[in-house]
């Protein structure tokens, strides 16, 4: 109905402005900590609010996991995307990270094809190509003196992308059988468990300063995945997945408010490039459902 779709949309635009907030603490956080402790960190600080939602209602039976070996490779695979993304945003601005992380809607179509079997036609194919051409646009380096640290970043927020689109796909495999509650607090806890052991032995002392960007990480990261799953509850997923690339406005908004940094025309380039070529997969998506034979 139009009523849940309006709904659906403006729950999917709280949830991206929620995750933004988030990644913007996690780069702040980034600039004294290693990225695999803000890992932890991101793993561990939404979990007391997941719990204290979970005891409100009473459904504790929602968290007991069917699929065991399925949730630690998922753990594994999140490990990996927020790992390689905050590393990607300790050495880019947040515009430049969101905009090679915007391919992983591409490599989900990709991946789907040898994971699936799914069929991906030709004009998905070309606009997946096209993407990663946007993506190579954003990663070639503009300078001698940054190059180094440009490609490094670029690479990492490629490969956060490789890892969250596995990871989105892992999910499809869990659906039939994990509550919704199940995955998301198996994956946050497996991520804090997995993240510690890996940060221990270079651990940085937390400063007081910071345990309120910390707890901005748990609240909105929390805040982030309620409005997100309402949106899909609300709305079909052709309806609303083009809003998550709103939150390119958002790292334009806060590269330019807290470090006065504005995008080049390269990265704009790119970004349009890749930004066109997702939009592109949700159409002909959208039309292949359209076309299916509707079964009563």
């Amino acid at each position: 109905m139009p009523t849940n779709n309006v709904r659906g949309i403006l729950c999917m635009l709280a949830a991206v402005a929620a995750f933004a907030v988030m990644d913007l603490s996690m780069k702040l956080l980034a600039e004294t900590y290693p990225a695999m402790q803000v890992t932890f960190i991101r793993g561990l600080a939404s979990l007391p609010f997941i719990l204290i939602a979970t005891a409100g209602f009473g459904r504790w039976r929602n968290l007991i996991p069917n699929r065991w070996a399925l949730h630690l490779l998922r753990g594994v695979l999140q490990v990996a995307a927020l790992y390689f993304f905050v590393y990607a945003v300790s050495r880019l601005s947040l515009a430049n990270a969101y905009t090679i992380f915007m391919s992983a809607p591409l490599l989900i179509t990709a991946l789907s094809v040898p994971f699936f079997g799914e069929r991906v036609g030709w004009h998905r194919w070309l606009a997946v190509i096209t993407g990663m051409i946007g993506v190579l646009v954003v990663l070639r380096p503009s300078g001698i003196e940054v190059s180094g640290i440009a490609i490094l970043g670029g690479i990492a927020a490629l490969a956060s992308a490789t890892a969250y689109a596995l990871g989105a796909l892992l999910i499809r495999v869990l659906q039939p059988t994990e509550t919704s509650a199940a995955t998301m607090f198996w994956a946050l806890t497996l991520t804090a468990v997995f993240a510690g052991l890996l940060c221990f032995s270079s651990w940085v002392p937390v400063l007081w300063d910071h345990w309120y960007w910390i707890a901005i990480i748990g609240l909105s990261g929390a805040i982030g995945q309620h409005f997100l799953t309402q949106a899909f509850r609300l709305a079909a997923s052709p309806t609303i997945a083009p809003l998550e690339y709103t939150a390119l406005a958002w790292g334009m908004l806060f590269d330019w408010l807290l470090w006065m940094t504005v995008p080049s025309a390269r990265m704009l380039i790119g970004a349009g490039i890749i930004v066109a070529s997702g939009l592109y997969v949700i159409h002909r998506e959208r039309m292949q459902v359209a076309a299916a034979p509707q079964t009563t």
